[in-house]
């Protein structure tokens, strides 16, 4: 059952805001969706996924983005899930990078985040099921996203690569298990074992699959995580050597803030719309 929060109509469609019971996460969770103009029951719409980064919330990328007016012309929805389980009864941690809006996208399986921390799932399944339930949209989509959310973009879209048509990223964490963010995420959430570490971990699953699906990296070059946590250099080689179709784009003078996206994300609206079409 989904609860209606908010709407405001923004370039000709409709950014809209619901609640709803999960069972993926055993919590209530919020989403935001934008429906372009073009939207009806005989003219379902392809679906860009974004994944927010550490302490956002669905509303960071709705509210600064800018993302409307081109996908309101491009024709594609958007849907933006928040980054974790919240409430009361769910595991927290007073760090910003663990915890309540820390859910690095990954299927929790250490006490106690694994009673909600099951965000692969609910970003994989629950959410797309729901949102092709309830609203008039296709079953083509693809996966974006920023920061963590950017590795969660290329973990879920490598990870299924028959359900998505493309992938991109600004300033994703690239190789969780060679930085400090990824390793205090990992270690929390999955336990020691660095061997189920990989299943999360883009460059891991690069080394390890066939890549089939375009991708698009932006990264800034004045990010003040570039060199610690970010590493984007380290995807960039291992896809060259397996001959994957990604492309990483170093932009001069841009650091890791909503400003950076902004400035590139219409062409990555384009970029997906070639592959959605």
């Amino acid at each position: 059952m989904l609860e209606n929060l908010s709407q405001n109509k923004v370039h000709g469609g409709w950014h809209k805001q619901y609640s709803h019971s999960s069972d993926s996460v055993s919590c209530n969770m919020r989403f935001a969706i934008f429906l372009p103009p073009q939207t009806n029951e005989s003219n379902p719409v392809p679906v860009i996924y974004w994944l927010s980064g550490l302490t956002c919330t669905d509303e960071n990328f709705m509210q600064k983005a800018g993302a409307f007016k081109i996908a309101a012309e491009l024709g594609v929805a958007i849907v933006a899930p928040d980054t974790s389980p919240r409430g009361e009864n769910v595991a927290d941690n007073d760090g910003y990078d663990l915890g309540q809006g820390a859910g690095f996208y990954v299927n929790a399986t250490q006490a106690p985040w694994s009673n909600h921390y099951q965000m692969y799932d609910y970003v994989t399944r629950e959410l797309p099921a729901l949102i092709e339930q309830h609203f008039p949209v296709s079953k083509l989509k693809s996966v974006a996203g920023h920061s963590m959310g950017g590795h969660g973009a290329l973990v879920v879209g490598l990870k299924n690569q028959t359900e998505y048509q493309s992938i991109s990223a600004f300033s994703p964490i690239v190789n969780p298990m060679q930085c400090p963010w990824g390793q205090k995420a990992f270690s929390t959430y999955l336990g020691d074992n660095k061997e189920d570490w990989k299943q999360y971990d883009a460059c891991e699953l690069i080394k390890a699959n066939d890549v089939e699906l375009p991708i698009l990296i932006d990264q800034g070059d004045a990010d003040q995580f570039l060199i610690e946590q970010l590493k984007p250099e380290n995807i960039a080689s291992i896809a060259k050597q397996k001959g994957v179709n990604l492309e990483l784009r170093m932009q001069p003078g841009y650091d890791h803030s909503y400003f950076f996206i902004s400035s590139f994300i219409e062409e990555h609206i384009k970029f997906h719309c070639q592959y959605l079409k």
